[in-house]
């Protein structure tokens, strides 16, 4: 299927980690589509990434970028925009379940609300002229853990709920502009995050596989190229009617009957 993206300029933060995270996948995801992957992220992983797509002969571009800074944010659509003249969406995908509980301090709390969600806000307010002009769209990355809860991470379930309200919120305020606004919402998905952390826990293997067989489709992750592939799809003309949405790329942990879970042991 033609997603008519080529030569889109697509804005993705969040989109250094390391290789198999989200916004790398999505990135590369871009490229093969033909569009122009703009990688936003604080970590220096970004010139290498970008240099690749550029190598494939995508005319990629990677600014570096405190993305709960308000300052940096700014100056980085001002850079995109100086060197392409538009942006046509953009996909705010910042996301560390950096465990601020209810123990934790206010600062940390803050924290994480500046990384997890402060830094959307950002990125849609500085790059909301261009995609007026472009009638573009917004596409946030958001987690079961704001609908569901998880346990000493206040923080980003706070950060994670304020997502899903401000891509409802937007989906109002930019209807006048024909700009859509919706989320995707991921619950489990074996990005190298995930995998260091099940790294750092004595019975790993055993946790890892209870997890699996808790997800009802397959009994297994969610593979961040179907995360991308999404993605793609909701930011692209075939997707050209859907507003305000929360779509699950979660093998039907968040809805579906616990009955079909026959053993978590």
């Amino acid at each position: 299927m033609d997603l008519k993206l080529k030569d889109k300029i697509v804005v993705v933060s969040g989109s250094a980690g390391k290789e198999g995270s989200i916004g790398e996948t999505i990135i590369n995801r871009l490229a093969d589509e033909g569009a122009i992957p703009v990688l936003v992220d604080r970590n220096s992983r970004g010139f290498g990434y970008a240099e690749k797509l550029q190598k494939r002969g995508i005319d990629a571009l990677f600014v570096q970028t405190d993305v709960t800074n308000p300052e940096e944010m700014e100056a980085a659509v001002k850079t995109i925009a100086a060197k392409y003249g538009k942006i046509d969406a953009i996909i705010n995908n910042v996301g560390v379940n950096d465990g601020a509980g209810l123990e934790s301090s206010y600062e940390d709390f803050m924290n994480s609300l500046k990384l997890n969600v402060v830094s959307y806000f950002l990125l849609a307010k500085y790059a909301l002229p261009y995609l007026k002009e472009s009638k573009g769209n917004i596409l946030n990355i958001g987690s079961k853990v704001a609908l569901t809860g998880q346990g000493g991470t206040s923080g980003y379930a706070a950060a994670k709920g304020g997502v899903l309200g401000l891509t409802r919120e937007w989906a109002v305020d930019l209807i006048q502009y024909d700009i859509r606004s919706n989320a995707i919402i991921i619950a489990e998905s074996y990005t190298p995050a995930y995998e260091d952390w099940i790294k750092t826990l004595p019975d790993g293997e055993v946790v890892l596989n209870k997890i699996n067989k808790s997800i009802p489709f397959e009994n297994r992750m969610t593979k961040t190229e179907e995360i991308a592939d999404t993605a793609l799809f909701i930011i692209s003309e075939k997707s050209s009617h859907t507003t305000g949405q929360f779509v699950f790329v979660d093998g039907g942990y968040v809805h579906l009957d616990r009955a079909l879970i026959s053993d978590v042991n």
